[in-house]
C-alpha cells in the first residue's frame, strides 16, 4: 500500500508488517524517514517535522539522513551517485514531481540536463529500489558511480554484521561478527557475482533464528558489484550497493541515453533469522523466479560421470538406469559438441559432435523422452577456446587489452558479449540448437572471471562491465520468449553466479561444484539465508568423493543431504550395484513425496551445521517434513531432541512416512528423537496434522 501526504512531499509504503517513509523538504532534499513496523501516515509527518541537528562545520546533518547521497554540496559520506562531465563533478538536483502507478512511487529530480528518478515499490513486505539516468541535456556525461539504493537503519546499538564468503567448492558460508565504525566493504571485480560473497547482507542487534529484528539486503545483480556497509560519526548506520566494483567509471551516457540500475531490495523482519528468510522465499517465489509454482524434476547430469568421454550409446545406457531409478530429467553435460575431447577446444562451436551423436541430438532426446523423462544439454556461451572455428574465425571478439597476452583459464577466453554481432551470434546458435532437437532444460555455465576487459576500438571501453550481463540478460529473456519450453539453470562454475538478477530469468540454480554431502550441509544452511530451496540443486555423486575429498559417506546421507533442495543425481550409474539403485529408487519415491514441501514449503533451521546434529524442517499446510544430519556422535552421547517449528501446538501429528534408519522416531512435547546413532548418518520424517 502508497499512502501520500496532503502536501505531496511524504510517502508511506506499508506490507503486512513493515512500513518504509521517505519526505522531500522544501530545500529539495530527499531524507529517509523510517523503515520497520509497521506506522500510520500521521507517524511519516510527524517524522518528517522534526529538525535535522546542527552538526556544522565538520560534520554534515544531512549524513546518514539522506535517502540516496549524491555527490557535492555539504555531504561527506559516500554518495550513491557520482556523475561526471567536461566541466564538473558531482551533483546537484532539485525535486521536480512525483507520480505513481499502482504501489510504484517514482520521485523524480533534476540537475541540468540529467534526470534522476528514483523508485520505491513494496512487495509483500520486500522494499524494491532502483534508480533511473536519463540524459536530457545536449551533451554527454559520465556515471563515475550509480548505485541502486542506499538504505538507512534506525539508531541502535551494538549492530551486528552478517554476510556470505566463501570460494570455489566452499561457497554460501555464513559469518556475523560486530559492527564497528567505518566501512564494510564487500563485493565481486571478476565481471560476475562470484563465489566469493553473495550480494547479500543482514544487521541486527540481538536477533536469534525465531526472534528479534532482522534489515536485510539484497542486490540483484550478476556482473561486478559492491556493497558497502558504514557506520558514521554518529552511529548510524547505512548500506549502499550497487554495479560496478569501484568509481572508475560505470558508464557514458550520450545525450538521449537512459540507465536503469538493477533492483536492490530491502527487508525488514521481526520474526529473527528464520523469518527474515522465509519472508525472502516467499518474496522470490512469488515475484522473481520464473514459474516458481511449478516442481522442479528429479534430474540426473552425466558430468561426474562420463566428464568428456561420451557418446550416443554410453548416454543411452545411463539414461536407462536414471530412468529405472525415477529420475525425470536426464542432462547430458559437458562434451557433445565440436571438438570438445577435453576442456582445451570445442566452446564456441555450438554444434553437436558428428563423431559421437551422428544424427545430432535429436535421436537421443526421442530416446530420452520414449523413457519418460525430460532432456537437457550443458552449455557455456560466454566463453570460447582459442582452438575452435568459433576463435580462429573472430579472435576479435573477446575481452582483450591490445598489445597485451591474452589471459587463459580453464584453456578458455571471455567472448565480449557488449558486443552486438557476438550477440547475434549467439542467439543464432543457441535458438538453432534449441530448434533441433526436444530439449527441455540448459544448465548455463560461466567458468572463468573476466582478466583483460578490454575493448579495442570503443570509445568507452568501461562499459563491457555493464554491458555484458546486460546483453546475457536479453540474451536469457530472448531465449526464454523463442522456446518457453526450456527451464534455464544458472552454473558458474558452482556457485559463482548466484543473485536475484540472474534468478529472475532461471529456473534454479547450481549451489557449488563441491558434492560432498557433509561440506554441503553448511553451504545449503548459507545460501538458505536468502535463497529458497525451490531454486537449490543439489547432486547425490559417487563415494568415496574422488572429485574433492576422498570422504566415504553412505548413500543415505547422500541422499538425505541433496533432498534439502532440487534433487538431482551425478554418480556413475553404470557402476552402482543392484542394491544401491534398489535403494536410490526408494529415496527418489520418497523426495517426489516431500517435494512440494520442500520447493514450496517454509524452512526452519533447526539446528545449524556445526557438528553433532543438524536439521531443517519445512512447513506446508499441515504437512511437515524434517531432514537431519548426525555429522559426529561420541559414544554413549544422546542424541538431543528437535524441537519442531512452524506446526499447530494444539494439534497431533501422524507419521506418514520415514526414512529407512528412522523407524522408531516418536514425537512428544519435548520435541522429536530422531533415532540417529554414529557418523554421518541422516534421516527424514514426513508429518501430517490429525
Amino acid at each position: 500500500m502508497l499512502e501520500i501526504a496532503e502536501n505531496g512531499r511524504t510517502w508511506l509504503l506499508s506490507g503486512p508488517t513493515s512500513s518504509y517513509a521517505v519526505h522531500v523538504t522544501e530545500d529539495d532534499e530527499l531524507l529517509h524517514l523510517h523503515w520497520g513496523p509497521k506506522i500510520a501516515l500521521a507517524d511519516a509527518e510527524a517524522l518528517a517535522v522534526r529538525p535535522l541537528p546542527d552538526y556544522w562545520p565538520f560534520e554534515s546533518p544531512l549524513d546518514g539522513r539522506e535517502e540516496y547521497p549524491v555527490e557535492g554540496g555539504p555531504r561527506f559520506t559516500r554518495p550513491a551517485l557520482s556523475v561526471r562531465t567536461d566541466e564538473r563533478r558531482g551533483t546537484e538536483w532539485r525535486f521536480e514531481a512525483y507520480d505513481t502507478e499502482g504501489d510504484l512511487l517514482r520521485l523524480r529530480f533534476r540537475d541540468a540536463g540529467l534526470v534522476v528518478t528514483l523508485h520505491h515499490r513494496m512487495r509483500d513486505d520486500v522494499v524494491e529500489r532502483w534508480v533511473t539516468l536519463d540524459n536530457q541535456g545536449p551533451e554527454s556525461l559520465e556515471l563515475l558511480r550509480a548505485d541502486s539504493a542506499t538504505w538507512t537503519l534506525p539508531d541502535r546499538e551494538g549492530w551486528r554484521l552478517s554476510h556470505l564468503h566463501g570460494r570455489w567448492a566452499a561457497e554460501s558460508r555464513l559469518t556475523s561478527s560486530p559492527l564497528t565504525y567505518g566501512e564494510k566493504v564487500i563485493g565481486s571485480r571478476r565481471g560476475h557475482t562470484g563465489h566469493q560473497h553473495l550480494p547479500w547482507v543482514a544487521l541486527d542487534t540481538d536477533a536469534t533464528e525465531e526472534r528479534g529484528e532482522v534489515y536485510g539486503c539484497a542486490l540483484g545483480w550478476s556482473g561486478s558489484w559492491r556493497i558497502a556497509v558504514a557506520q558514521l560519526p554518529d552511529a548510524r548506520v547505512q548500506i549502499t550497493g550497487g554495479a560496478g566494483y569501484d568509481d572508475s567509471g560505470l558508464l557514458r551516457l550520450a545525450a538521449g541515453e537512459l540507465y536503469t540500475t538493477p533492483v536492490f531490495a530491502g527487508l525488514w523482519s521481526d520474526g529473527g533469522f528464520g523469518g527474515a528468510s522465509r519472508a525472502w522465499h516467499a518474496y522470490q517465489r512469488t515475484y522473481v523466479v520464473p514459474d516458481a509454482d511449478r516442481d522442479r524434476p528429479v534430474l540426473f547430469n552425466s558430468w561426474e560421470a562420463t566428464e568428456f568421454d561420451i557418446s550416443e550409446e554410453q548416454q543411452a545406457t545411463l539414461a536407462r538406469r536414471a530412468a529405472a531409478i525415477g529420475v525425470e530429467l536426464f542432462v547430458v553435460d559437458d562434451g557433445w559438441f565440436g571438438a570438445r575431447t577435453s576442456d582445451r577446444a570445442g566452446l564456441g562451436d555450438w554444434r553437436p559432435n558428428p563423431d559421437r551423436f551422428p544424427g545430432g541430438l535429436k535421436p537421443l532426446a526421442d530416446y530420452v523422452h520414449a523413457l519418460g523423462m525430460q532432456f537437457g544439454i550443458w552449455v557455456e556461451p560466454e566463453m570460447v577456446n582459442p582452438d575452435s572455428e568459433l576463435y580462429r574465425a573472430h579472435p576479435d571478439w573477446v575481452q582483450y587489452q591490445p598489445g597485451r597476452k591474452r589471459t587463459e583459464f580453464r584453456n578458455q577466453l571471455v567472448l565480449n558479449l557488449a558486443r552486438p554481432d557476438v550477440q547475434d551470434y549467439l542467439w543464432r546458435q543457441l535458438d538453432t540448437l534449441l530448434s533441433s532437437a526436444p530439449i527441455d532444460y540448459v544448465k548455463w555455465d560461466f567458468n572463468r572471471c573476466f582478466t583483460d576487459a578490454g575493448w579495442p576500438g570503443e570509445g568507452y571501453p568501461q562499459r563491457l562491465w555493464v554491458d555484458h550481463v546486460n546483453a546475457l540478460y536479453a540474451l536469457l529473456d530472448r531465449l526464454r520468449a523463442a522456446h518457453p519450453g526450456v527451464a534455464f539453470e544458472s552454473c558458474s562454475g558452482g556457485g559463482g553466479r548466484i543473485d536475484l538478477g540472474v534468478l529472475s530469468r532461471t529456473d534454479q540454480v547450481w549451489t557449488s561444484d563441491n558434492t560432498d554431502p557433509l561440506d554441503r550441509l553448511a553451504i545449503q544452511h548459507g545460501f538458505s539465508q536468502i535463497h529458497p530451496a525451490r531454486v537449490m540443486a543439489a547432486w547425490v555423486t559417487d563415494s568415496p568423493n574422488t572429485q574433492l575429498n576422498g570422504r566415504v559417506s553412505s548413500l543415505r546421507f547422500r541422499f538425505v543431504s541433496a533432498m534439502a533442495g532440487v534433487l538431482g543425481v551425478g554418480g556413475d550409474l553404470a557402476q552402482w550395484t543392484e542394491e544401491e539403485l534398489a535403494e536410490a529408487r526408494e529415496w527418489v519415491e520418497l523426495y517426489k513425496k516431500i517435494r512440494p514441501l520442500v520447493q514450496h514449503g517454509d524452512l526452519h533451521r533447526l539446528r545449524p551445521p556445526r557438528g553433532g546434529l543438524s536439521a531443517v524442517q519445512y512447513v506446508r499446510g499441515d504437512e511437515s517434513v524434517v531432514l537431519a544430519w548426525l555429522q559426529a556422535q561420541h559414544h554413549g552421547e544422546p542424541v538431543p531432541a528437535l524441537r519442531l517449528r512452524g506446526l499447530d501446538p494444539a494439534a497431533s501429528y501422524e507419521c506418514l512416512e520415514t526414512g529407512e534408519i528412522h523407524r522408531g522416531a516418536v514425537l512428544s512435547h519435548h520435541g522429536l528423537r530422531t533415532g540417529l546413532r554414529g557418523d554421518l548418518d541422516a534421516a527424514v520424517l514426513r508429518l501430517r496434522r490429525i
